[in-house]
């Protein structure tokens, strides 16, 4: 009787072996379907996808090409600038310094940078940390154009973005803003005692097993580096100049695809931050009012086809990334494209995360009210521009729509109550005397719209 039972068990776990290396052959299958549609025509150059589920390695590859003048392919190892994808390295850093009590988020920014000015304003640690801070951001200013190419002391930029006035008060709202994140580089350095480079090497980098990984410089030659390009309107070029003098804390990063998911298990693996860190580090704060946000410190924290997802996307000069981790599902994805263009990695991300997870929809509920209550223009607060979201509606006359600046319109679903949903960001209309008056807008950025 044992010996039977013994082989059924060793049966069925062939069975299972079996069914789960198919699941992994049909996984990579449908990545290389995705990367070959994203590639077509030309719109990028090439792109590194690592799909990590569980302890299982699915994909790890580079697609395309690393250098078109040499025809050169993506090669396994290939090296990246990551954007943006570096402010949740510069928010760990933060994070870890708090642990050994050498700054607090509660502290004020001109405790370590005594010089700022402020305009009367108490500016929190915390407050650079998930955008809700005010400052101008430097990156939409028309200055920084002749400024990104020169190599400068890092307070010439600090001087220009500083004289502008505040967007916002600090807490009234949170627009993405790299202006923060360049200022915490500074906080971690006069904290620390290191220059922000030497910092996220030895105690990121080094902690995560990331080889790979290192601050960009424009002019050292690094093996397996892929070349950057732009879309142009007729074809691809080199990615425009930018001296990582400027991106710095808040973007100026390289990595590769296999890097990312071995700094993914460490951070979200208890590897880099304590417990209590960790939770602050992926916990979203609140506005002034209590409004919640959807973006934590450094990373954004959401749902996607109906699954918990901690991520964060980056663009600079040449590149594009997306990084995700869905933690009830134990899967990571990677995907880094060194052309900054049409081809979305994040899009290409959740492509790939549906191929995994299956299909979702959106629950949405039936509308009944009066779409009248709502139709009007809303304006506020935007990223480097005022933000504008024109609501007519719907052609059905059933609900509503957003009116887009090419004359066609885009459906915006009723999810209940006074909330809708308008490709992945909420809208929550505030009635003031039975009138809506305001909308909130609440996707990346928490902006509060006034009807006009």
């Amino acid at each position: 009787m044992r010996f039977f039972t013994a082989v059924l068990a060793l049966f069925v776990l062939a069975s299972s072996a079996e069914a789960q290396t198919r699941d992994r052959a049909r996984i990579a299958a449908a990545v290389d379907s995705i990367v070959a549609r994203s590639l077509t025509g030309g719109r990028a150059a090439g792109m590194s996808v690592a799909v990590v589920l569980g302890r299982d390695t699915v994909v790890l590859k580079g697609y395309g090409k690393a250098d078109l003048e040499f025809d050169v392919a993506t090669p396994p190892r290939a090296i990246y600038e990551i954007g943006s994808v570096t402010k949740q390295f510069t928010a760990a850093a933060v994070l870890q310094l708090a642990e050994q009590g050498k700054l607090n988020l509660d502290d004020e920014l001109t405790k370590y940078l005594p010089n700022y000015p402020t305009q009367g304003r108490r500016i929190l640690l915390r407050r650079l940390l998930d955008h809700t801070s005010g400052i101008k951001g430097y990156t939409e200013l028309p200055e920084f154009g002749p400024l990104m190419i020169r190599k400068l002391p890092r307070d010439s930029l600090v001087a220009i973005f500083a004289a502008k006035p505040f967007d916002f008060e600090p807490g009234e709202a949170s627009i993405y803003n790299n202006s923060g994140f360049f200022l915490l580089g500074l906080v971690i350095e006069k904290a620390s005692g290191q220059r922000y480079e030497e910092y996220v090497k030895t105690n990121l980098f080094d902690r995560a097993g990331m080889s790979d990984s290192r601050y960009c410089d424009e002019r050292a030659v690094i093996k397996n580096r892929a070349n950057g390009y732009d879309a142009g309107p007729n074809g691809l070029l080199r990615a425009a100049y930018l001296d990582h003098t400027w991106p710095y804390a808040a973007g100026s990063l390289c990595s590769r695809a296999g890097d990312l998911i071995a700094w993914n298990l460490a951070l979200h693996g208890g590897r880099v931050l304590s417990a209590a860190s960790y939770r602050e580090l992926i916990t979203p704060g609140t506005l002034n009012d209590g409004a919640r946000l959807r973006y934590a410190k450094g990373i954004g924290v959401d749902s996607m086809l109906g699954h918990r997802v901690i991520q964060h996307g980056g663009g600079i000069n040449g590149f594009l990334s997306d990084l995700k981790y869905f933690p009830d599902d134990s899967l990571h994805i990677a995907v880094l494209i060194n052309t900054a263009g049409p081809v979305a990695p994040g899009a290409i991300g959740r492509s790939i995360a549906e191929v995994i997870l299956g299909p979702w929809t959106l629950r949405t509920s039936a509308f009944n009210g009066n779409a009248q209550d709502y139709v009007g223009e809303y304006r506020g607060v935007g990223r480097g521009a005022e933000t504008i979201v024109n609501i007519v509606a719907a052609a059905d006359g059933r609900g509503l729509a957003r009116k887009l600046p090419n004359g066609s319109s885009a459906p915006v679903q009723y999810l209940g109550g006074e909330e809708f949903d308008m490709n992945g960001q909420r809208l929550i209309f505030v009635r003031e005397g039975g009138r809506v008056t305001r909308v909130r807008l609440n996707g990346g950025n928490y902006s509060i719209l006034t009807r006009r």
